[in-house]
Formats: C-alpha cells, structure tokens, sequence
C-alpha cells in the first residue's frame, strides 16, 4: 500500500526534471569543433565552454584538456588533443 503512494510522488517530483528542456547548445564553428564535439560530448554537455571561456586563457585549456586525459580518462587521441585546444583559445579563451 505504501508503494502506491510513493510511486506517485516520486514520479510527480521527477517530471519537471525530464521535462525541462536545456536548449541545445552551439559551439562556434572553425578547426578543431568536430574533434570536441565527438570528443568532450561524450563525458559532459559542451554548455562547459561558453560557461568556463571568461576565465580560461590558452594555460587554462590545456591544463583543461590534460586533466580530463589523465585525471578522468577522457579517451582523447593523442592526434585530437592539440586540435581541441587549438580550437578552445582560437573561439574561447579569456582575451
């Protein structure tokens, strides 16, 4: 009996939350968007670059991109990896 009411107001307390609808998010085009796309996507939503370019200078990124390579095992090629930056201090680093 108990069951029946939580179902119900767990259901009720998860519906906005699977309803809400975040927007999709456009990077900036140019080289090396396709290689952060498919490669930092994966683990997390790309709202991270927008949100974090006011304070990440081209150090920032790398130091970013290396921790999520060897602190998290973000499986990034070591081919990918200069590309991602590149792009990430051409369209996002702090100016």
């Amino acid at each position: 009996m108990r069951a029946l009411f939580v179902l119900p107001v767990l259901a009720a307390l998860a519906g906005p939350v699977a309803l809400a609808d975040e927007g999709e998010i456009k990077l900036k085009d140019g080289p090396g968007k396709d290689e952060v796309v498919a490669n930092c996507a994966t683990c997390h939503s790309l709202d991270y670059v927008p949100m974090n370019s006011p304070f990440l200078d081209r150090k920032g990124w790398e130091a970013e991109v290396n921790k999520m390579i060897k602190a998290f095992g973000a499986p990034v090629s070591p081919e990918d990896a200069p590309k991602i930056v590149s792009y990430l201090v051409e369209n996002y680093a702090k100016k």
